[in-house]
This record gives C-alpha cells, sequence and structure tokens, in this order.
C-alpha cells in the first residue's frame, strides 16, 4: 500500500479507449499520447513453453497476415471486449511504459472505456488485466458516456442526449441524461464487420481473395453509404481463387456500397430501436438536439445523411469523431467528482 502510494506520486493517470481497432491513450495534463493499432505480435520462446512479445501496435500491425510460422499477430480484444486475457496485459503493460517514457515502478490510475453490452464478468477482465498490467487504481466508464463528454455534451443536465460511437469492433447507441444511460443499445457491428462485407463481396463477384488491411483501405478510399454520392474507382489486388495467382481488378463505390448494405442496415436499425424505447422528455430534446455521431466507423462517407433521412433529426459529427471517446475519458480523469459520478460500479 505505502509502495503504491509513493510509486502513484511518480505516475501519470491514463484514460484508455481499448479498441477493438485501435488503442488510443490519454495522459492527464498532457493529452492524446498514442494511438496505435490493437495488434499483439507474439513468438514462440526458446524453451517452446511459452510465447514472447515481439512487437505491438503499428509494427504488429503490418504483419498481420504476413507471419511466417511461429509467430503469430492477433488482435486480443473481439468486439469490444477482451478476448486473450494475457495478451491484453501484455499489451496494457507496453502502452503504460510507453506513457511513461518506458520507466520502470509506475502504479497510474487508470480510467478504461468499455461497451456497454460488457457483463460482469467481462468487466472483471478488463480490471483485472489494468490491475496486472500495473494499475494502482482503475475506473471503467461507458464508451457512448465517454464519447458525449468527449465531443462537449452536457451529460450531468437533466435533458437528453443522444450518442452513436461506430467502432470497430461495436456499435453502441445511447441516449444519455443525469450522468447515466437512460437507455441503450450495443451490436456487435462496426468498422470489422464493413471489412469482412468488402472481403465477401470481392470474393463472389470477382473470385478473388483480398486480406482485412487491403479492405480496409478499400473501405477508407471509395466507400460511400448513400446512392447518391460520387462514384469513384479503385484498384484492387488479391489472389485469383480460381487460378491461385495474384490478380488486379478496377471496382467502384457503388459496388462497395452494395457490399455495405447489411452492416449499414443493422447500424439503421439499431438508431431507430433505441429512439423507440426512448422516454417522450427525452426524445423531444433529442428533436432539438439531434444525434451525435463518433467513432472511428461513422467517418464512413455519407452515413450521416442516410442517418438523417431515415431518422428525421439532425446528424450532427464530433469535431474529431475518432477521438472522442478518449478524450472525454481523458476529461473525466482531469475531474474526479464527474468520473464518480459517471464510472460503472
Amino acid at each position: 500500500m505505502f509502495f503504491d502510494a509513493i510509486a502513484g506520486a511518480f505516475s501519470h493517470d491514463l484514460a484508455i479507449d481499448l479498441g477493438t481497432a485501435n488503442t488510443l491513450v490519454y495522459v492527464r495534463g498532457k493529452g492524446l499520447v498514442c494511438s496505435e493499432p490493437s495488434v499483439v505480435a507474439v513468438a514462440q520462446d526458446a524453451s517452446g513453453r511459452g510465447e514472447k512479445v515481439l512487437a505491438v501496435g503499428h509494427e504488429a500491425k503490418e504483419m498481420l497476415g504476413r507471419t511466417p510460422t511461429g509467430i503469430r499477430a492477433i488482435r486480443p480484444i473481439k468486439d469490444g471486449v477482451i478476448a486473450d486475457f494475457e495478451i491484453t496485459e501484455a499489451m496494457l503493460r507496453y502502452f503504460i511504459h510507453r506513457a511513461h517514457s518506458r520507466r520502470k515502478l509506475v502504479r497510474p490510475r487508470m480510467v478504461i472505456c468499455v461497451p456497454p453490452c460488457i457483463t460482469s464478468v467481462e468487466k472483471r477482465a478488463v480490471r483485472e488485466s489494468a490491475l496486472s498490467a500495473g494499475a494502482r487504481e482503475v475506473y471503467l466508464i461507458e464508451e457512448p458516456m465517454a464519447a458525449a463528454i468527449g465531443a462537449g455534451l452536457d451529460v450531468t443536465a437533466p435533458t437528453g442526449n443522444m450518442v452513436v460511437d461506430i467502432g470497430g469492433g461495436t456499435t453502441d447507441v445511447a441516449v444519455i441524461s443525469l450522468s447515466g444511460i437512460v437507455t441503450s443499445r450495443s451490436i456487435r457491428c462496426g468498422g470489422d464487420k464493413m471489412d469482412d462485407a468488402i472481403i465477401n463481396y470481392v470474393k463472389r463477384k470477382y473470385n478473388i481473395l483480398v486480406g482485412e488491411r487491403s479492405a480496409e483501405r478499400i473501405k477508407m478510399t471509395i466507400a460511400t453509404a448513400s446512392p447518391t454520392g460520387k462514384t469513384e474507382t479503385m484498384e484492387i489486388k488479391g489472389r485469383d481463387l480460381v487460378a491461385g495467382i495474384p490478380k488486379v481488378v478496377v471496382a467502384t463505390s457503388d459496388e462497395v456500397r452494395d457490399a455495405l448494405i447489411e452492416p449499414i442496415h443493422a447500424i439503421v436499425e439499431a438508431v431507430l430501436l433505441t429512439l423507440e424505447k426512448t422516454p417522450p422528455e427525452l426524445a423531444a430534446d433529442i428533436v432539438d438536439r439531434g444525434i451525435m455521431l463518433v467513432g472511428g466507423g461513422s467517418l464512413l462517407r455519407d452515413l450521416d445523411s442516410v442517418l438523417r433521412q431515415e431518422t428525421n433529426l439532425p446528424i450532427l459529427r464530433s469535431e474529431d469523431s475518432y477521438t472522442a471517446v478518449v478524450h472525454g475519458a481523458g476529461a473525466a480523469l482531469d475531474n474526479l467528482p464527474l468520473l464518480k459520478n459517471v464510472a460503472l460500479a
């Protein structure tokens, strides 16, 4: 206990958005210091009994789909929750040391963002991973709540704010009032499902197999959610499933939009179902204030237009959709009474 107090005095408190696709780290007093893919590369150690971490983040992502026998590139977070306890602990330890300039003997207070659908077992797994990685105190905050704070909404007021957070593994839709979530819906559909939809479409239409990174590049370059959007083209490189040799085809944004119909429909349906369950007084507030879109997946071109058309409500985008969640968690970290108010018990 005495050691924790001493080490805590020399540690920077951290807010971490532990995402399926990317992990963002906010250091109290410094701001956002790290944004890296949630990927860890591991290799068998010399004894053959265990595994050692080779790389974390950007370096490990470069290895996805390109590793030789004996090396694995792993995504330890699946659908917003921990799938591999030990690898997540190693990844958190890496980010803690990086935030403290590789210093040893640090015991920071940590705020970690989690999806609202998280179970008590999954909460305990996140908390224990953070404590094992070196945290002295762990607060969990729901991602839509952190996103609302990061987007500049007053979550403590008795008015309704609706947030749609489209991440890599999950889409979280929540109505927030008086520092709490009144109604929410979380679906296992986000940027990764969009990438999978593109991979399957290209496989069906062109008989070509493309990797995750290629699908992500297609989504970010030419994908659009609206049929009225500008049509663009892009070369797609992959392996021909019939001949087994590399092949190049040209795809259009209309084709990519057809591929994304299912995940976009799932997101729109989640928003409509949440609006159905919203109490009338808060629904009236949402008519005036609109719906706030955050998360990396919300950057899909014309997605706001599709939601506006389906809901007949104003759709707002956060100034920086990608970092809204971690900045909200950082703002809560800077304001301890607010953090204790909004953190999960």
